[in-house]
């Protein structure tokens, strides 16, 4: 269940309501707002972690040499018409 918290944002810097307080550091006009913890942000540097996986795949030459991307992916989804619908 996700816990929500009152607090004010004054810029950038939000002060907490209240004596519920969530266990975290963290407009020019004060603004009341409800803060809801969602989870932990996803760590920095997914990307690079990506770019490395992708790599390693390429140099392990993973994926065949496709003639026709298109035509293979067709293939592979083996489409199909939808239902109800004329094809």
């Amino acid at each position: 269940m996700q816990e929500t918290y009152e607090a004010i944002l004054r810029g950038d810097h939000l002060e907490w309501s209240g004596e519920d307080r969530p266990a975290l550091s963290s407009h020019d006009r004060p603004v009341a707002v409800r803060v809801t913890i969602l989870g932990e942000a996803a760590p920095a540097g997914n990307g690079r972690l990506m770019a490395e996986a992708l790599e390693r795949l390429a140099d392990m030459q993973a994926l065949p040499n496709l003639p026709d991307p298109a035509a293979w992916e067709r293939e592979a989804r083996q489409e199909r018409p939808l239902p109800d619908r004329e094809g």
